[in-house]
């Protein structure tokens, strides 16, 4: 009996010592998380901002992932199609405005400087008779441009080509502008030819020509007023042939009988139309538009 006590004594006391340390490790433990749990406790509150960008206080741009999103962000951009069209229009409508302001104030220019002081450097006052036996002078081309070209009808080749010319030109202006010009032929040779002659000549390219002639003194001081060089042979024989060397140009004149412009052999036909037709354009005051006026 008192050998069993001993050992039961002694399993008791082991037990004891053995859960004592355990007891003391949880109590440390508990006490560890109540300080912990305390210290959080004490700690503010941490606040989350978000990242912001650098110079700039708008929201980051979503990003792109397909080509409707990106079709639909530059639609309404200041760069696209529309903006595109209405730049190319407006640039090429200024372009067009400033290039024929410029070819304006350019036969502007050119009209101004031909007009003499006192009297025109190119044209003046005459009086010769038409094809039908009419008096015609240089107050009957008032009111209307005038397109005034010198020959002959004996020309073998020069003048009937510039003749022709001058049909298209009076044709290609009368379609732009109307009948507002006059064509006219004053004859170098008017020895030869008479008012039927002109008539029956000029009848082969345009039946609104108009052809004058005079005496020879009458020729000699238009052509001069003109500043037209014709000359003819000396000496020459009753019936024999000959031919008369003189300027080839057509000379413009405006409604008021001052010279404008003098048209070369250079020109087409369609390029002499247009700087008719150009300087009609520009003529700011009253045209006559009849086929003839008293």
């Amino acid at each position: 009996m008192a050998a069993s006590s001993r050992c039961t004594a002694r399993i008791a006391t082991a037990l004891k010592s053995a859960a004592t340390p355990r007891i003391a490790a949880r109590t440390f433990a508990s006490r560890a998380s109540d300080a912990s749990s305390r210290t959080c406790l004490r700690q503010p509150p941490q606040q989350t901002m978000a990242p912001r960008r650098a110079f700039s206080n708008t929201s980051s741009r979503q990003k792109l992932t397909t080509i409707d999103q990106i079709k639909a962000r530059n639609k309404g951009g200041p760069f696209n199609l529309t903006a595109a069209v209405l730049f190319v229009a407006t640039a090429g409508g200024l372009w067009a405005y400033f290039t024929y302001e410029k070819e304006r104030m350019a036969r502007k220019r050119i009209a101004e400087q031909t007009k003499g002081v006192g009297k025109p450097k190119v044209g003046g006052p005459f009086s010769l008779v038409d094809q039908d036996g009419n008096v015609f002078s240089s107050d009957n081309m008032l009111g209307k441009y005038s397109l005034v070209y010198f020959g002959f009808t004996h020309c073998p080749d020069i003048c009937p080509d510039e003749l022709d010319k001058m049909a298209l030109m009076y044709e290609k202006v009368r379609e732009r502008c109307g009948d507002v010009l006059l064509p006219l032929m004053i004859t170098c040779d008017p020895a030869r030819d008479s008012p039927a002659v002109l008539k029956e000549y000029l009848a082969e390219f345009h039946p609104h020509f108009i052809g004058l002639t005079g005496t020879h003194e009458q020729i000699k001081n238009t052509c001069k007023a003109y500043r037209v060089y014709f000359s003819t042979p000396k000496d020459v024989a009753p019936g024999q042939d000959y031919l008369v060397d003189h300027s080839i140009y057509f000379y413009l004149m405006d409604p008021e009988g001052d010279f404008v412009e003098a048209i070369g052999r250079n020109f087409t036909a369609d390029q002499a139309a247009k700087v008719i037709s150009d300087h009609v354009k520009d003529w700011e005051k009253p045209l006559k538009k009849e086929t003839r006026w008293e």
